[in-house]
């Protein structure tokens, strides 16, 4: 019975002890896994932390170069593009075209008043040697070969020489102001399409503002938006009308006073050569 009673103790002991050890152990594993799980979600988090602030550097980076273009200035150039993109593409064209028109007209102009002008000085002076030593005929063939209205008049003056000085001086006359005409051919158009621009510009800008209002009317209600869009679009063609005239003006005013400064050497030169006639005795009274 003792035997019986002490094996059952020693079991219990046994088995008492086994739980133990295995209570021990299931906490220590379960501390161990939830190490492993706390770091593996640390680990994410961090991973995580990174990505994020990786998007956010790129998204401020990105932000930021779109600020600074956004700030960046537009060229001049730029913003009239982009202006008369805006504008009605009707009466923006017309006003083109007339500054289109306006500027060929104008650099036809320039280019023919730069090719009529010549030294002036140099020119008297090869004239009067001319005369001096081969008579009318070899002053004649060097103004023959010189470009430019001065040049035909004295070549007008020449040729009436044997037919006294008042007709050398009425051909002088009579041929200066054909020169002068075609000095000043082309001249009246540049001015029309200097009044035509601005006329155009404030056109479109009245019919602009009648379209506006004739929506306001088809609405039925005053849109703010609607009304400042209308006038944007309206007020862009008088902007560019008169754009158009500043340039032009400025073309005009370059050419009358390239003009005025040919036509004032032709006559100092007219009274130049009828000196030099006089001079050389190279017409009959």
């Amino acid at each position: 019975m003792k035997k019986v009673i002490s094996s059952m103790m020693i079991a219990g002991m046994l088995t008492f002890g086994m739980t133990t050890a295995n209570a021990e152990e299931t906490p220590a594993n379960d501390s161990v896994g939830t190490e492993m799980v706390a770091a593996d979600t640390n680990g994410m988090e961090e991973v995580m932390s990174s990505a994020t602030e990786e998007v956010e550097e790129t998204t401020v980076a990105t932000t930021g170069s779109d600020e600074e273009a956004e700030q960046e200035p537009l060229g001049f150039a730029s913003v009239l593009k982009q202006k008369f993109i805006e504008g009605d593409a009707f009466w923006m064209g017309i006003v083109l075209i007339a500054l289109i028109i306006g500027l060929a007209l104008c650099i036809e102009r320039i280019v023919y008043l730069n090719l009529s002008s010549i030294n002036t000085k140099k020119f008297l002076n090869d004239v009067e040697a001319a005369l001096q030593s081969g008579g009318v005929e070899e002053a004649k063939e060097l103004c023959r070969n010189t470009r430019g209205p001065i040049a035909s008049i004295y070549y007008q003056g020449l040729d009436r020489s044997g037919e006294g000085i008042e007709a050398v001086e009425k051909s002088v006359v009579s041929y200066g102001g054909v020169q002068m005409g075609l000095l000043e051919k082309g001249i009246p158009w540049i001015s029309l399409f200097i009044a035509l621009a601005p006329m155009l510009g404030f056109m479109g800008t009245v019919i602009g503002m009648i379209q506006a209002f004739d929506k306001i009317v088809s609405d039925g209600q005053v849109s703010p938006t609607t009304v400042a869009g209308g006038i944007k679009v309206a007020l862009l063609t008088t902007v560019f009308g008169l754009i158009a005239a500043i340039f032009l003006q400025i073309f005009y005013n370059y050419i009358v006073s390239k003009v005025d400064a040919i036509v004032n050497e032709m006559e100092n030169a007219s009274i130049t050569l009828v000196d030099m006639m006089l001079k050389y005795k190279v017409t009959s009274r």
